[in-house]
């Protein structure tokens, strides 16, 4: 009887957690949203040389001064450009996919920062700079499609752990941190707790805005390194407070843990099976524990600092 008592209340709450979220997902989709998207790489490289003028008229942002027409039409009329346009068109000739996913993706922004603009799309083939995949400007979203080709395409000379997120998946995961640097206040301390809890509060915003994706899409792992950091996380932690790391200014410790890296840098026999930024997972648990414990809303927590998050989070590793 007793069992059977325990089994209808955790039934009972089971069904309520499922009715709550369904409620929530039932508010986001019958927010409004109609994103429009421009597609400035195909508008380039398929406008005729004599309407580059219009062109520059109607995207003035892309046509810096002090540049030559001919660096234009060399570039439309370049055999490496024109096959880079090429393939991108076999990716994205069909784009709607991509643009339902970004309407989806704003339903929810909107849902929790209800004064967001919808921005316009904009897709452009850019210089391959891995570190602007997606820039984001209040009323601007510019996506750089080269850069979503699959992480075995020919055109990639990068390192593997780059190249990793160089595929369709981590399109939204990328908006969602470009969308971050306007709503997480900048870093006013270096140390090395406030560059993780930094990156823990844009993984974050990445539970909320991308509920549906997987830990290892939002980190831009893959699951055997969200699986590492997972059965780590203890060994991790007692490391960081050992070497009493967390509140040092040690410019290298940015480097070692939480910025792109092919592993971190323990300087132990792990660190050829880490991954890198194994600091800003860390932060992430620990920003999810204080969300956990404390009712504040979101654009309150971005604006925390580091260490009163810390503080209150009461995050305690897995074991």
């Amino acid at each position: 009887m007793k069992k059977t008592i325990i089994f209808i209340i955790t039934l009972m709450l089971v069904i309520a957690s499922c009715d709550n979220k369904s409620k929530v997902e039932k508010e986001v989709e019958s927010i409004p949203v109609k994103i429009k998207v421009e597609r400035f790489d195909k508008l380039f490289f398929e406008t005729a040389p004599k309407d580059l003028g219009k062109l520059k008229k109607e995207f003035p942002f892309f046509f810096p001064a002090g540049n030559d027409d001919n660096v234009w039409l060399e570039k439309m009329q370049n055999p490496l450009w024109r096959e880079l346009y090429t393939e991108v068109q076999k990716k994205y000739s069909n784009f709607e996919p991509v643009q339902k996913e970004l309407e989806t993706l704003f339903k929810h922004i909107k849902y929790n920062f209800p004064k967001t603009k919808t921005p316009k799309v904009i897709t452009v083939i850019s210089e391959m700079d891995y570190n602007s995949k997606v820039i984001y400007a209040d009323s601007l979203l510019i996506v750089s499609l080269e850069l979503y080709l699959g992480k075995e395409h020919k055109f990639y000379q990068f390192p593997s752990y780059l190249k990793q997120n160089f595929e369709e998946k981590q399109m939204m995961p990328d908006v969602v941190s470009a969308f971050s640097v306007n709503k997480i206040a900048p870093l006013t301390d270096n140390d090395l707790l406030s560059q993780m809890i930094y990156s823990g509060k844009q993984l974050y915003l990445k539970d909320l805005l991308l509920p549906e994706y997987s830990d290892a899409d939002k980190m831009g792992y893959t699951p055997e390194q969200i699986k590492w950091c997972e059965e780590n996380e203890s060994y991790m932690w007692r490391y960081f407070l050992e070497k009493e790391m967390l509140y040092s200014h040690d410019s290298k410790l940015g480097n070692r843990f939480v910025n792109p890296a092919p592993f971190s840098k323990f300087y132990l026999e792990i660190d050829n099976e880490s991954p890198g930024r194994v600091g800003g997972w860390i932060g992430w648990q620990i920003v999810r524990s204080y969300a956990k414990n404390n009712d504040v809303p979101i654009e309150q927590l971005l604006k925390m600092n580091a260490k009163e998050i810390f503080e209150k989070s009461k995050y305690k590793p897995k074991k």
